[in-house]
């Protein structure tokens, strides 16, 4: 069976054509959030518009932090068994899953038109679930990806010194499948990110699992470690976990792998990984937790891409030009695992 020709004839007549979906509800809400007391901070002066008066502003007082953000479109009929949870990496928001820097539908979109209500999420400190003040509420001051972080080291586009500012004397990987003519749109998706968040943010994707009866969870990067511990603190409602090139997991020693017998768990890598040391030093730990999670009786596949013949795709899968055929082979991994209707 061909999954990329499966997933496009479940609800498109043809490419150029892609039929509607029937949409019964679309909304969006905040979780995790707690209220806390800024003092001790000076008085200051703002203008709320151009040419508007001058407001003496007192900054002290109660604000909310630690929430995350969540909008989602449920179906009028899905065909999903449950709804698909989709959670960004780090220094990125929800948007990664919207639409592709050169303009083509998301994932969002590819599995909507699957079937599945879908939940987007923000995590805390990203784009719409806001951030707090530093040091007063985070510790320190937040991180901003560089391009040649993104396009050397985490997303994996080009070798080393092969960034530019010059988008002309940019040099990719041989066979790249990131649509490398739209890097700065893709920079454009670049938030802060703080290294103080990590407890707050499980606790809200937490909730998001609690609030919920049943989910499957399709994590990218960073958010890989928050889904993988979200199964592990409820394993009764997390049906399937899905992570998009984890850059850490749980630690076996630390946690049973046996709670989740009976929540397969799906990863998928793509190309170049050897050549960055960033994913050299961080796929070892992920690696350790999937083989801990097979000896305890638990359903996992482990995806390389480039063993299957697929070779080219940079960290950004769901941004790289196959990413439907990637969306696909994660959609008929779902089928194989029961999560779809008939």
């Amino acid at each position: 069976m061909n999954p990329a020709k499966t997933a496009a004839s479940l609800n498109a007549p043809n490419a150029s054509e892609p039929e509607a979906v029937s949409v019964r509800e679309i909304g969006s809400f905040h979780l995790g959030g707690r209220l806390t007391t800024l003092s001790g901070m000076s008085p200051r002066q703002r203008v709320s518009t151009t040419g508007g008066p001058i407001h003496s502003i007192d900054p002290n007082g109660e604000i909310m932090v630690g929430q995350l953000y969540v909008q989602y479109v449920k179906l009028a009929a899905p065909c999903g068994a449950h709804p698909l949870l989709l959670w960004h990496g780090g220094g990125m928001s929800g948007v990664n899953w919207e639409t592709t820097p050169d303009g083509r539908p998301g994932w969002q979109m590819f599995f909507l038109r699957a079937g599945f209500d879908v939940f987007v999420s923000d995590a805390v400190e990203r784009g719409r679930a806001s951030w707090a003040p530093y040091p007063q509420v985070y510790a320190e001051p937040p991180y901003f990806r560089t391009g040649r972080e993104a396009w050397e080291q985490t997303f994996r586009f080009g070798p080393d010194g092969s960034w530019n500012a010059d988008a002309a004397l940019r040099v990719t990987h041989p066979g790249q499948r990131f649509p490398a003519a739209y890097m700065e749109q893709f920079m454009n998706q670049f938030v802060p990110r703080w290294g103080t968040n990590n407890a707050a943010t499980q606790h809200a994707y937490d909730a998001l699992i609690a609030r919920l009866d049943s989910s499957i969870v399709l994590t990218h990067s960073q958010g890989g470690n928050f889904g993988l511990h979200a199964a592990l603190h409820a394993p009764d409602r997390v049906r399937a976990v899905i992570s998009l090139e984890p850059s850490g997991a749980p630690d076996p020693e630390q946690v049973d792998p046996a709670t989740l017998r009976g929540v397969p768990h799906l990863f998928v890598w793509g190309d170049y990984l050897d050549q960055h040391p960033f994913w050299v030093n961080s796929m070892p730990a992920v690696r350790r937790w999937s083989e801990a999670l097979a000896q305890a009786g638990v359903d996992v596949e482990w995806i390389d891409l480039p063993a299957r013949g697929i070779s080219g795709n940079s960290h950004a899968l769901m941004a790289d030009d196959n990413s439907d055929d990637i969306a696909a082979l994660v959609l008929d991994w779902m089928q194989r695992h029961g999560l779809t209707r008939k």
